[in-house]
């Protein structure tokens, strides 16, 4: 049984259809990718997901279960919004969310300790929000859903406002609590991201599902028209190869756009008739290029 189920759900507000019969499944221990440009429904659909708000058509199962208030615990929420009370210290307000999940207060306190030092800011226990960097903020939100260790866990836009080393943190940590068996659904609009961390997707645009499955296998679906190549010389007549509908060179080489994968082949044959390459590959479709391809079009 898997423990996020979200069955033809539908919801409206007056006339506008935000979500119009989406599903999807996320099984234990997977973090299922959830993207759109906005407006697209992806925060509808997590608002249902959480229960702030109920689906108008369809159903949304835990475990088997329909919702309930005592499912709670058992739900953890990063919005993309910030939502913390920036004048109250970081200790009270996290403790008191906690509890506010059903944990006591000296396991809030443990759990909030434990992550602290796991982020490697113990000394942020007794400063207020208002006092902290946008970032470090980042990471006190990120506790505040994870700290009642929730068994489905919604992120929204998890890595904004973090510079690189952190982003690299946050996701060893949301990888290790997928290794752990909590279940993800993840929101961004970072493809990288989604690439990263994702085995399954949904691509939303006005509130339908555009694109969805297993990301390897809708990879498959899209051709490859991009080749990398380099050399330590340059590579005279790219351009005029049949089949090659553009030439980039940046400073690690060359990038073309072809017709056809076969295409590659006469790229291969015609840069190696010039010497000695460092590097040729025929590049699998970035998801940022299947999402501009699934709903670039169509984005007002």
């Amino acid at each position: 049984m898997k423990p996020l189920k979200v069955e033809r759900v539908v919801k409206e507000y007056g006339d506008k259809t935000a979500v119009n019969g989406i599903s999807f499944e996320v099984s234990e221990g997977e973090i299922y990718g959830l993207l759109g440009a906005n407006g697209a429904g992806k925060t509808t659909t997590m608002r249902m997901v959480l229960g702030l708000i109920y689906p108008d058509g369809g159903s949304i199962l835990y475990n088997g279960k329909p919702y309930s208030p005592q499912l709670l615990p058992m739900l953890g929420y990063l919005p993309e919004e910030r939502g913390m009370y920036p004048k109250v210290k970081v200790s009270d307000q996290l403790i008191y969310l906690a509890q506010l999940r059903g944990m006591k207060p000296k396991d809030a306190d443990r759990n909030l300790k434990y992550w602290l030092e796991r982020f490697n800011v113990p000394e942020y226990y007794n400063k207020k929000m208002e006092e902290l960097s946008k970032g470090n903020q980042q990471k006190i939100q990120f506790i505040a859903a994870v700290i009642h260790e929730p068994k489905i866990l919604i992120l929204d836009e998890a890595f904004s406002g973090l510079d690189p080393v952190n982003v690299e943190l946050l996701k060893s940590t949301v990888k290790e609590l997928r290794d752990n068996g909590t279940s993800i659904l993840f929101s961004t609009h970072r493809m990288e991201h989604v690439e990263e961390l994702c085995r399954n997707i949904t691509i939303l645009h006005k509130g339908e599902a555009v694109l969805q499955g297993n990301l390897k296998e809708i990879k498959k679906q899209f051709p490859r028209e991009r080749v990398i190549v380099s050399a330590d010389h340059p590579i005279e007549g790219l351009d005029s190869i049949p089949g090659v509908r553009s030439v980039v060179q940046h400073e690690s080489g060359y990038e073309l756009l072809i017709d056809h994968p076969e295409t590659a082949q006469a790229v291969l044959r015609h840069a190696m008739s010039q010497g000695d390459l460092n590097r040729f590959q025929l590049m699998e479709p970035t998801l940022n290029e299947i999402f501009i391809r699934s709903v670039g079009d169509h984005i007002e």
